[in-house]
């Protein structure tokens, strides 16, 4: 657990710093993808659906 936690967190800083810089290449999106899979796979996993399901919920709400 503790390495997967570790491993979650280096990823979320290169894709941060990716963001930033502007710049998408092929290997940006594969350690946005490996996040992706890694925070699936952590305990946070049900609130991040929860939050995502929620701000879908009040987009499609909008009216314009």
């Amino acid at each position: 657990m503790a390495i997967s936690i570790s491993v979650v967190l280096l990823l979320l800083i290169l894709a941060a710093i990716f963001l930033r810089n502007g710049g998408l290449k092929i290997s940006h999106a594969i350690v946005c993808a490996l996040l992706g899979f890694l925070l699936a796979s952590t305990s946070m996993a049900p609130t991040i659906h929860e939050g995502i399901t929620a701000t879908a919920d009040v987009v499609s709400g909008l009216r314009p």
